[in-house]
């Protein structure tokens, strides 16, 4: 079992946007329903399909247990089967809640053809999984792209998501870094139709996107105006990100018109925030919001 650890120990600030109980009163409670740590995260949930007419196959794992579930929305080209994700699910499994983890139309194991597919089209992937899967109320737990797309999913679903939790969230990510590049850069890419953009975390060292995919990626910026989701939000997010500046959850934590909001910065995690400190925090954040909302059931 591994204990609570002092929040100084942490090496992060939680900043808090509205009167409620939070992650100090998280880090001082009996350390008794602390995780599980494996060498090894065994997942047990088989690999199902979900079918859906006119739409790519979709594959996830589902766990079952009591609500509220938890649905893991992993980020760009990541697929189910992540140390966040996995983690994630064994924390649900030691708790007896129930968790779904999937892959993107396109991505891992999903039918679909990369190059086709959009933000909205996986916005669409996390409405199915909402609406088709999920049993009762719903966690969200977005990792960067998948942030993004909880914010959307909260919105469309407010009956069913009962709370947020974004990890490095990339509101708007892709379509404001191709803002950021030279007038001349922005040219090259309409005119080849494809922008290719260096990335640590590829094994080319770039990613191939397409000019439409951020076209269309325009539609569904959030970060211009108030972002109406009145659930309760956790935003964590790393300051040595690279690829998503913290500043951007300290955005979504002012636009969003829920008042019951912390962002909590992790000073020494990057984008991925996947090292042990790191998954604690997530799955001490799931546990808190599990408290919270029993309590004001």
């Amino acid at each position: 079992m591994a204990a609570r650890v002092p929040c100084w120990n942490w090496g992060w600030a939680a900043v808090s946007f509205g009167p409620h109980r939070g992650l100090s009163a998280l880090l001082a409670r009996n350390p008794g329903r602390a995780p599980r740590w494996l060498p090894a995260c065994r997942q047990k949930t088989s690999l199902s399909f979900l079918n859906r007419p006119d739409l790519p196959n979709l594959a996830y794992k589902k766990l079952k247990g009591k609500s509220p579930g938890v649905i893991f929305i992993p980020g760009y080209l990541s697929n189910m089967n992540g140390t966040k994700a996995l983690a994630i699910e064994e924390f649900c499994k030691s708790l007896g809640h129930a968790c779904i983890r999937f892959d993107y139309s396109g991505v891992g194991n999903s039918d679909g053809i990369l190059e086709e597919c959009t933000v909205g089209k996986w916005r669409k992937d996390v409405l199915s999984i909402i609406d088709d899967l999920a049993d009762g109320p719903q966690i969200l737990v977005g990792s960067s792209l998948g942030g993004w797309l909880m914010l959307h999913a909260a919105i469309a679903r407010p009956e069913k998501v009962v709370a947020l939790i974004g990890v490095g969230t990339s509101a708007d990510g892709l379509v404001t870094q191709f803002n950021q590049l030279s007038v001349e850069a922005k040219k090259e890419v309409e005119m080849k139709g494809q922008w290719v953009m260096p990335s640590k975390y590829s094994e080319e060292g770039v990613y191939h996107i397409q000019y439409s995919f951020i076209k269309e990626a325009e539609r569904h910026c959030l970060l211009h105006s108030p972002i109406p989701v009145t659930c309760p939000v956790r935003l964590l997010h790393g300051m040595k990100d690279d690829i998503v500046p913290w500043h951007t959850s300290m955005q979504v934590a002012d636009l969003v018109v829920s008042t019951d909001v912390d962002v909590i910065l992790r000073k020494d995690s990057d984008h991925r925030m996947k090292e042990k400190a790191d998954i604690q925090l997530i799955v001490y954040t799931i546990d808190d919001l599990i408290d919270k909302l029993a309590t004001s059931a």
